[in-house]
């Protein structure tokens, strides 16, 4: 192939990009209701290709011709559409998730028991010192997410960390899952 035809091919083919995208208060408590088979439509509808899902808690992996911001901006307004309300979306790229699994405080704990929070930018640098509640559980602040050790568990913590509102927690299971699946994407 010359030159010229090189800039041809490459005119016409875009490059996607993989994204894992983790949705903010969807199937918690009763609201947010977003079956997942709607979040693969949804995502589909919007040219995202590759849709993968992963459990009824949002989280959906896929490759996407638009840059992050571009890319976050229509899923939020899609998911405005559907439920009528602004609903946060978390997106990493696979190498930024990936930098979550290597900076997890905990390696040894129970994955179960160890949840990233995830947020947009860097978290409040006081964030755990607002923390209330806190008995066994052991915190740390990482990049752009919160770490927690749950040691007794999730069920009987009453810990409160007030900032992490903005964010939208999953645990290293789930971490780890949805990072194999974007993994998959790129072979």
């Amino acid at each position: 192939m010359g030159y010229a035809e090189f800039l041809m091919f490459t005119s016409y083919t875009k490059r996607m990009y993989i994204y894992i995208a983790l949705i903010r208060a969807v199937n918690v408590g009763g609201t947010g209701k977003l079956p997942m088979a709607a979040l693969k439509e949804m995502c589909e509808g919007l040219g995202f290709t590759s849709v993968r899902t992963y459990i009824a808690s949002g989280n959906v992996v896929f490759k996407s011709s638009m840059n992050a911001s571009k890319t976050k901006a229509t899923l939020e307004a899609q998911l405005k559409c559907y439920a009528g309300k602004n609903i946060a979306v978390l997106l990493r790229t696979p190498l930024e998730m990936a930098a979550v699994v290597a900076a997890n405080p905990y390696p040894e704990a129970a994955p179960s028991r160890v949840v990233a929070i995830f947020f947009d930018g860097a978290p409040p640098a006081d964030a755990l010192t607002k923390a209330t509640g806190r008995k066994a559980e052991e915190c740390a602040l990482g990049a752009r997410e919160i770490y927690v050790h749950y040691v007794a568990g999730m069920a009987t913590s009453t810990l409160k960390i007030p900032d992490a509102m903005a964010g939208t927690a999953r645990n290293m299971n789930t971490v780890v899952k949805v990072l194999e699946i974007a993994q998959s994407l790129s072979d």
